[in-house]
């Protein structure tokens, strides 16, 4: 049978599920076993670089070094040394997961260095933690096929050391067209208004989604935040600003937290067994999860909109963490999720057989889109973000703002592809 790694497409799927009481603690124990182990190795690692800067190696020293090295490679050292980790609840998969977890964030770490070293990861009221569905060699490749992780039906699945759980979701318009679908990790998670989730990752050699028909059509968008996007056809979609709407509720509702929080150390009670505490941190969770929601909801309905009525679609590609300096704009720019709308698009543009391009922004908005001028050259004055509408001084055409660097800014996606066209046939 193929590995996951071999297989031509990939899948996620998120899916709720519904635990017990009982299920609840084991969810925890394996989570906190998680963590344990991930912070464990990176205790190891930093003391293994502390001690191998010493330059005169005694006995002491030696010793200790092959012993945190034997804790590090072998599992059952490790569980020696944690003893809580031979709990016969914690699943064997999320010791393993969390030593693999630790070996990718330094391969993250040296392929893109911002991503930064592995630290320690502190308890919070998130819970996660991950396991594997196992597939023998004559078993058929299939969800319901595999030991560890299953489905039993598409309204239950079987997870290691939890058993039966229920599951809620979109899952069926995926699974039910389907039977060649194999299972690989899958993470089992409790976000911070106390709502449980199962992500699977899926492989198969077929596709699990039809791919939208060709419309021949292309389109350029510019991102900004007077209206969410302008295209180069001059329509724009509104800027729906779920943050601000709910502003107001959500700064009253942390208000009344921070005074239960003072309440509660006052009194000497802590905050994980004060149960007003409790209630309202559960309600301002549920608050920004809300926003969070009605965000991703907006960019899924309009990104999937956009890939299926054009072939090509041109976006800049924005560095909102640099943008987001700018004290001034930092809410309006986190609050449009421009980040999450062009990931959205490069993901859907590959899995419905559209093409996504994102460009250099560099002159996009001071160039006109009819002669080529650009602002701010041959004694010309820049553009600045006041300036919405403004007329070409070469060749006097009157531009909106947002609509001229849509044009532009589908030229260069056009340009770009005509460059590496001829590349390619060579």
């Amino acid at each position: 049978m193929k590995k996951m790694k071999d297989l031509k497409y990939h899948y996620g799927l998120k899916v709720r599920i519904y635990p017990n009481s009982v299920q609840k603690k084991i969810i925890k124990l394996n989570s906190d076993a998680s963590r344990a182990v991930y912070n464990e190795m990176v205790g190891i690692n930093l003391e293994l670089f502390r001690l191998k800067q010493v330059n005169l190696y005694i006995d002491t020293i030696v010793m200790r070094i092959n012993q945190l090295e034997k804790r590090r490679s072998q599992t059952k050292h490790l569980k020696n040394y944690l003893l809580y980790l031979n709990d016969p609840r914690i699943d064997s998969n999320t010791v393993a997961n969390a030593k693999q977890n630790y070996s990718t964030a330094w391969k993250n770490w040296k392929k893109v260095h911002r991503a930064g070293t592995p630290n320690f990861h502190k308890k919070s009221y998130r819970e996660s933690y991950q396991t594997n569905a196992h597939y023998s060699k004559d078993s058929a490749m299939d969800i319901f096929s595999s030991t560890g992780v299953r489905f039993l039906d598409l309204n239950h699945i079987q997870l290691p050391k939890l058993g039966r759980l229920r599951i809620s979701g979109s899952h069926k318009r995926i699974l039910a067209n389907k039977n060649d679908i194999r299972l690989g990790t899958v993470t089992v998670s409790k976000d911070t208004a106390d709502r449980y989730f199962a992500s699977f990752q899926l492989g198969s050699d077929t596709p699990f989604v039809e791919k939208f028909a060709k419309t021949g059509k292309q389109l350029g968008v510019d991102l900004n935040l007077d209206n969410f996007l302008t295209d180069s056809n001059g329509a724009m979609v509104a800027n729906p600003r779920f943050y601000r709407k709910a502003k107001r509720q959500l700064a009253k509702a942390q208000r009344k937290l921070g005074k239960r929080c003072a309440r509660a150390k006052k009194e000497g009670r802590s905050l994980r067994t004060a149960k007003n505490y409790q209630k309202q941190r559960l309600l301002v969770a549920r608050l920004h999860d809300r926003i969070r929601n009605q965000r991703s909801d907006f960019i899924n309905r309009l990104t999937t909109a956009l890939v299926k009525s054009h072939d090509l679609v041109v976006a800049e590609r924005l560095m909102s963490r640099n943008m987001a300096k700018n004290h001034a704009l930092t809410m309006s720019i986190t609050d449009a999720g421009w980040r999450e709308f062009l990931a959205k698009m490069e993901v859907k543009a590959n899995l419905y057989g559209k093409t996504f391009l994102m460009i250099d922004p560099k002159n996009t908005t001071q160039r006109c889109s009819s002669c080529g001028h650009i602002m701010g050259k041959n004694g010309t004055e820049k553009l600045t973000l006041k300036d919405r509408e403004w007329t070409c001084p070469k060749c006097g055409t009157y531009h909106i703002r947002d609509w001229n660097a849509a044009k532009n800014i589908l030229d260069k996606g056009l340009a770009k592809i005509a460059k590496e066209k001829p590349a390619k046939t060579a």
